[in-house]
């Protein structure tokens, strides 16, 4: 019989392999933060390509993420029942099917004007847009090695490393994006080329800096993580397979929803884009931390998982709801106080359309006020779900929350019913809501 542990020492656990994570998110999101704010000062036009450009490489990315995200929690229910070969098993399959799915996918990016184009976006947007593609596609297959080896550290309580390689990439790509898209100390002015070029260094400096930690440090060799690493293994495969790809679809479904938003926010006007592109990255900062919360939740339901405390389980998820909670709540009244110094930090003020950029997305942000607890809500759910290996009820959950409910809603309130952008969020509201209910509904009937 296992010894119940104090919420307390729930909460600091949870917040000691939590708070790496969220700072390791932070800071990732802060690459593209970068990128949007240097290419804000830089044109509307090119803001409002990268802005469109980076959510569409971010939803395959997510698509293809669910291998990786799949390594989390096997790794972790593989450690709570002591099986050090099936952690190296799991792990490196995972890094294969990371690498088939990059290859398989940038041919989408090499032809993204045209993908563009048959979807309403104006043509000096599309051409932008696949300039940056064409460049920063070429880093999904290390973008996804990185996740995967995050997710196998961070089953491994080896957050901290996490955290520090993504501050580092956040150094390199402030230097070299602020170089490369003005055309500073020397270098060519190469606009949003400039943006995709530091984000293609940053992948695979970010994979040298982790290939090496994961194979060099003392406490880790035992894994044998690369030993042999082009011997294929089915067996694991097929597990990582099976777990992985309704996680990537799920994921799918939800990144669809707002990349959805991004094209039909097209449809309004350029300055709507931009300040759509704008709130969804102050929005999806916020998001960090309750995907942080989810992840460390992920891991500690995985260990309980797989040491048979169903205790454990239960009051680990309750600590790490109320923590995201706690959150979600101060998020929300800082999003109401203070949206315009928010807003405004991403502009130009010299810029002749910025006003109208700030005051369409001061708005935006008193939607994103709206969602921001469901939205919360929702990636804990999932988090946990996951740490049991519950993740086809989930994807079937997505799918119908964010395209059979999210995106009529917001077609119909933006364009049938007048409401245009501010709609066009209305209908995030409502999708991430029907979520976070059937989600958390699920894990708690089984939980």
């Amino acid at each position: 019989m296992s010894k119940t542990i104090s919420y307390s020492r729930h909460a600091r656990a949870t917040l000691n392999l939590g708070l790496p994570l969220i700072g390791s998110h932070l800071a990732q999101m802060s690459l593209h933060v970068t990128d949007t704010v240097l290419l804000g000062w830089y044109g509307v036009s090119e803001l409002a390509a990268v802005v469109l450009a980076a959510s569409s490489f971010f939803v395959i990315f997510i698509f293809g993420s669910g291998f990786a995200q799949a390594v989390m929690p096997m790794v972790a229910s593989a450690v709570g029942r002591g099986d050090e070969v099936q952690v190296r098993r799991d792990a490196r399959m995972g890094l294969w099917l990371s690498i088939g799915f990059g290859l398989l996918t940038y041919p989408l990016f090499w032809n993204a004007k045209a993908v563009f184009l048959a979807l309403g976006q104006q043509p000096e947007v599309a051409a932008f847009a696949q300039d940056f593609l064409r460049i920063a596609g070429l880093g999904m297959i290390p973008a996804l090695l990185v996740m995967t080896l995050k997710s196998y550290l961070a089953a491994l309580e080896r957050t901290q490393v996490v955290l520090w390689t993504t501050l580092l990439a956040v150094g390199v790509n402030l230097a070299l994006a602020y170089a490369l898209i003005f055309g500073h100390w020397g270098a060519p002015e190469l606009g949003v080329r400039g943006a995709a070029i530091a984000s293609l260094v940053v992948q695979v400096v970010t994979l040298v800096v982790l290939v090496f930690y994961a194979a060099w440090v003392p406490e880790l060799r035992k894994f044998h993580l690369f030993q042999r690493f082009w011997r294929p293994d089915w067996q694991a495969m097929g597990l990582v397979f099976r777990l992985g790809w309704p996680i990537g679809v799920t994921g799918l479904m939800e990144s669809g929803l707002f990349q959805a938003t991004a094209l039909m926010m097209g449809w309004i006007g350029t300055v709507e884009l931009a300040a759509h592109g704008i709130a969804m990255e102050i929005a999806a900062l916020a998001f960090m931390v309750h995907l942080g919360l989810s992840n460390a939740a992920t891991v500690r339901a995985g260990r309980a998982e797989g040491a048979g405390d169903r205790v454990s389980l239960r009051d680990g998820a309750k600590v790490a709801i109320a923590l995201s909670v706690g959150f979600g709540v101060a998020m929300v009244t800082l999003f109401l106080v203070l949206p315009t110094p928010l807003i405004a930090a991403f502009l130009d003020e010299a810029n002749p359309e910025s006003a109208a950029i700030l005051a369409f997305g001061v708005k935006l942000l008193a939607m994103a006020a709206l969602f921001q607890m469901a939205d919360a809500m929702q990636v804990m759910a999932l988090g946990l779900l996951r740490g049991v290996k519950d993740t086809r009820v989930p994807m079937v959950a997505a799918a119908i929350s964010y395209w059979l409910i999210g995106i009529p809603s917001a077609y119909l309130l933006a364009f049938p019913l007048g409401l245009g952008g501010i709609g066009l969020w209305l209908g995030l509201v409502i999708g991430l809501s029907f979520a976070a209910i059937t989600m958390m509904w699920r894990f708690w009937s089984r939980a």
